[in-house]
C-alpha cells in the first residue's frame, strides 16, 4: 500500500509511527511544507517565558527519526492540489521550485491549522506576529528581546499563557479580548475572574468587550498603535491570538466538512472519501459531552487521532472514542484545569444545565500545609450525568481533571461521582476526595431544589 501523508506535526508523525510499527513493509510518504517536523507549538510560551532554555527542544521527533523507520520524508515541499477522483497530489519543491505528480492508495490529511486572523488594517506590519510553529516563535523571541511592551490580542489559552510568559519575563503587557471574559471557551466567569486578577497582579493591563480593528506606526513615539472596538492602544510589538482554523482547502469540495472547514470523519478517523482519512487540527471531534461533531484543535487529540488514522487505513481496526476536551495550564502559581462543557456551554447547548461550586481545602488543616482549591462542577439536571468541571488551586490538581474526563466519558453521575471510591490519605486528601465532595454538593443542591 502507498500511503501519503500531508503534514507533520502531531496527528503526522503520531500516524506514520503507528502505520510503520505495524506494517513497516508500507510504502510512506510524508510532505511538509516546513524544514522541520514534530514541533510542539504549545510549549511555545515556555520558551518565551525562559522556563526551556532552547526552542529545539520543543521537537519530539525529526526528519532523521522518521526515516530510519521507512518513510520517506519530504522536506521543505508544499502539496499544491489534491485530486481525490484520480487519486494524485501535485507537489512544489520548494527548494528547487520543481513541480510533480505523485500517486496513492490511502491520503492521511494531517495539515493542522493556522491562526484565525480577522480582515485587520495593517495586519501585514512588521511589528505584527503570530504565534504558533516554528519560525514564528523565533520571530517573536528573536523581536522580543529589543521590545519591552507587548500586547497581545486575544485571551484563549495561547493569549493569557504568552501574556504570563512575558510578565514573568519583565515585560509591559497588554491584553486585549473581544470577549467580556478571558478563557471563555473553558471556564465560566468566576474562574476567569480568578485569572483576570492573577495577570493584573503581576502588572498585565487587561481589556475586555474591545476588538482589535487596525495597527497603525505612531510616528511620534515609533510604536504600533492599536485601534479597537473601544479606543486605542500603543505597544512596541503586538502578538495575534486569535484562535485557530482547519486548514483544508485542499479538499474543499471534495469531501465534506462543517460550517468552519474541519473535516468531517466517522468514528474510524475516515472522511466521505473511503480513501482519505485525516487526524489532528485538521478533523472535527465528537465531543461526547454534546454527541456533536465539533472543532477542537488540541494536541491530544491529534495524537490519539492520528495513531487512529494509522492503524484504520488497514481496515475499521480501532474506534476513535471521542473527546472531551480536557486541557490544564499553569498560571503562575496556580494550575487550572478543565474538562468538557461549561455552564454557558451548556446552557447554549440547550442542555437543561447547572453548577455547584467547591470551594475549600485540598487535605486537612491540621497537616503542615494545605492550599484552597476551588471545583465547578457542571450536570445535567434531568439525567443527572456529569457534563464538565473547572479547577483551580496552587495544588497540582490536573490530573483530577483527566479524573472527570473519564467520569464524562463514561456518562457517570453526581451521584456516581459522589461515592466513587478514591483514596483517602491525609497527605492527599479528606476522607472523601474533593471530586466526591464537589458531587455531593450538587446532590444537596438537586434535593433541596426538589423537596
Amino acid at each position: 500500500m502507498k500511503v501519503l501523508i500531508i503534514g507533520s506535526t502531531h496527528a503526522g508523525v503520531a500516524a506514520t509511527q503507528q502505520i510503520l510499527k505495524e506494517h513497516p513493509e508500507t510504502d510512506v510518504t510524508i510532505y511538509e511544507r516546513h524544514d522541520n517536523v514534530s514541533f510542539l507549538s504549545c510549549g511555545v510560551s515556555l520558551y518565551l517565558g525562559g522556563q526551556v532554555k532552547h526552542l529545539e527542544d520543543m521537537f519530539y521527533s525529526s526528519p532523521e527519526e522518521l526515516t530510519n523507520m521507512g518513510a520517506n520524508v519530504k522536506t521543505n515541499h508544499d502539496v499544491l492540489k489534491i485530486n481525490s477522483d484520480s487519486k494524485t497530489v501535485t507537489v512544489e519543491n520548494l527548494l528547487t521550485n520543481q513541480v510533480f505528480t505523485d500517486q496513492y492508495d490511502k491520503l492521511i490529511m494531517a495539515t493542522g491549522s493556522y491562526v484565525s486572523v480577522p480582515p485587520l488594517f495593517g495586519i501585514d506590519n512588521s511589528r505584527v506576529l503570530l504565534c504558533k510553529d516554528y519560525a514564528q516563535a523565533q520571530a517573536i523571541f528573536e523581536t522580543a528581546k529589543y521590545n519591552h511592551h507587548i500586547a497581545i490580542i486575544g485571551g484563549g489559552y495561547v493569549g493569557v499563557e504568552l501574556a504570563e510568559s512575558y510578565a514573568r519575563t519583565n515585560h509591559e503587557v497588554t491584553l486585549i479580548q473581544g470577549n467580556k471574559q478571558l478563557l471563555n471557551n473553558y471556564v465560566d466567569q468566576d474562574l476567569s475572574n480568578h485569572v483576570t486578577e492573577l495577570l493584573e497582579n503581576q502588572g498585565v493591563h487587561i481589556y475586555l468587550n474591545e476588538r482589535a480593528q487596525a495597527f497603525y506606526n505612531d510616528e511620534t513615539t515609533s510604536q504600533i498603535k492599536i485601534e479597537t472596538s473601544g479606543k486605542s492602544h500603543t505597544a512596541d510589538l503586538v502578538i495575534v491570538a486569535t484562535g485557530f482554523l482547519a486548514n483544508t482547502i485542499l479538499l474543499r469540495d471534495q469531501v465534506d466538512m462543517d460550517r468552519t472547514g474541519a473535516l468531517l470523519v466517522n468514528e474510524y478517523m475516515q472522511t466521505s472519501n473511503p480513501d482519505i482519512y485525516t487526524a489532528g487540527d485538521a478533523s472535527s471531534v465528537h465531543f461526547n459531552p454534546t454527541g456533536q461533531s465539533a472543532y477542537m484543535p488540541l494536541a491530544t487529540n491529534a495524537v490519539r487521532q492520528g495513531v487512529l488514522a494509522g492503524r484504520n487505513i488497514f481496515g475499521n481496526i480501532q474506534k476513535y472514542m471521542g473527546t472531551q476536551s480536557t486541557s490544564a495550564m499553569q498560571i503562575f502559581d496556580y494550575t487550572l484545569a478543565s474538562s468538557g462543557l461549561n455552564l454557558n456551554q451548556a446552557q447554549k447547548a440547550g442542555l437543561n444545565a447547572d453548577s455547584v461550586t467547591y470551594d475549600g481545602f485540598y487535605r486537612p488543616e491540621y497537616m503542615p500545609s494545605t492550599e484552597k482549591i476551588k471545583i465547578v462542577l457542571v450536570y445535567d439536571k434531568d439525567s443527572r450525568k456529569v457534563l464538565g468541571a473547572q479547577l483551580f488551586s496552587k495544588h497540582e490538581i490536573a490530573q483530577s481533571a483527566n479524573t472527570i474526563s473519564v467520569i464524562i466519558q463514561n456518562q457517570n453521575t453526581i451521584d456516581d461521582l459522589a461515592y466513587i471510591d478514591m483514596l483517602f490519605q491525609p497527605n492527599y486528601d479528606y476522607p472523601f476526595n474533593y471530586l466526591n465532595l464537589v458531587a455531593q454538593i450538587a446532590i444537596d443542591k438537586e434535593s433541596s431544589t426538589n423537596s
